[in-house]
């Protein structure tokens, strides 16, 4: 496998869809560095794959320790794509939803991308341009029980993508979002097992008849480094099987 030059840098990379989106582009011969808060690799990659990536320890809600893994990084060598993957998920009846946990979601589903594209800007203009692909939801688009604040923050990423892309077009950085469905991770395999309420649900409402996987959203990513898309920029790309469009 030829190396490609430059690294990607992948936040929230030691599990689920950042550690299955790690795997993709280092197999494909990119270097990545895998921001986490343990700072660890993700399991499944191979002996080269491995090779070709960076652990770092980061807080991506913190601006001091998000600057010092991006300059461990780029000690290592010239960054050239950012994944802000990192983000929190919480729920609950929006007339009586903890402030707290608004700020928490808030925090880390908006602040911390925009902290992460702040902090790989000067870098990734320094390199010539580059491509910062932001990880949205389809939830973004739509009116979701118990969700108000979680859909808030997916829709205020997706308006980020297109500021940014509008803003920082002219330095030959592309900004891009995928809005991923439901994804069977590690995280929610117990409701997504066969036979689950919730899993016969989506396979009825889902128009592919299933859920997505990590490997899904990790091909697109994947996808948009592989393949040269100078125009594409500012866009959300939803993938989830259609279930967002399906009346």
């Amino acid at each position: 496998m030829e190396q490609k030059s430059g690294i990607i840098v992948v936040t929230g990379a030691s599990r689920g869809i950042g550690a299955e989106i790690v795997v993709a582009l280092a197999r494909h011969g990119y270097r990545v560095a895998c921001l986490s808060r343990k700072g660890e690799l993700p399991a499944g990659l191979d002996a080269a794959a491995a090779a070709r990536c960076i652990a770092a320890q980061c807080d991506v809600t913190d601006r001091d320790s998000l600057r010092a893994a991006m300059d461990k990084v780029a000690a290592a060598g010239s960054i050239t794509g950012l994944v802000n993957n990192a983000g929190v998920h919480m729920y609950g009846p929006s007339a009586s939803f903890p402030l707290e946990d608004y700020h928490k979601i808030m925090q880390t589903n908006v602040a911390g991308v925009f902290i992460a594209c702040q902090e790989a800007y000067p870098r990734l203009k320094q390199a010539g341009g580059g491509l910062i692909v932001n990880i949205g939801s389809f939830f973004d688009k739509m009116g979701v029980k118990q969700n108000l604040v979680y859909c808030a923050s997916k829709a205020a990423v997706g308006a980020l993508t297109r500021c940014l892309a509008v803003e920082w077009a002219g330095a030959g950085i592309r900004v891009v979002n995928v809005a991923p469905g439901y994804i069977v991770t590690d995280i929610n395999l117990d409701t997504m097992e066969p036979g689950n309420p919730l899993r016969a649900y989506l396979d009825k409402r889902i128009p592919v008849g299933r859920p997505g996987t990590v490997a899904d959203v990790a091909g697109m990513v994947a996808a948009l480094y592989l393949h040269d898309l100078p125009f594409l920029t500012g866009e959300t790309i939803y993938i989830d099987g259609a279930q967002g469009i399906a009346h």
